[in-house]
């Protein structure tokens, strides 16, 4: 998964990729550490879906910018506009027929 440099970075990789993931964390929390590698080998199955990590305590804006009060954070978007978002708990198979049903409603 690529990290993310800054706010402006995590903004254009939103607006160019058709569809999005953004993983938001930080290093010292738990769940995060331990949730990022399910969903990196969750995301092989989602080739169409480009991904981004954003460590919040390096950008501590993306806070404000996509209103995040907990971590971690999941934000899908397609086309740049939101489509699903996951927070603090994440089960990894309702994520997986979520974004089954979303990449198979759009044409690649």
């Amino acid at each position: 998964m690529q990290e993310a440099q800054s706010l402006e970075h995590v903004q254009s990789f939103v607006k160019q990729e058709k569809i999005s993931l953004l993983y938001i964390s930080r290093p010292n929390c738990s769940v995060c550490v331990s949730l990022l590698p399910q969903i990196e080998e969750l995301l092989k199955d989602y080739p169409q879906i480009k991904s981004l990590y954003i460590n919040a305590e390096d950008i501590p804006e993306i806070a404000g910018e996509y209103s995040i009060f907990t971590v971690p954070v999941i934000i899908v978007s397609v086309e740049g506009k939101e489509m699903l978002r996951k927070a603090r708990i994440v089960p990894i198979e309702e994520l997986n027929q979520q974004l089954h049903k979303m990449t198979s409603l759009i044409d690649d």
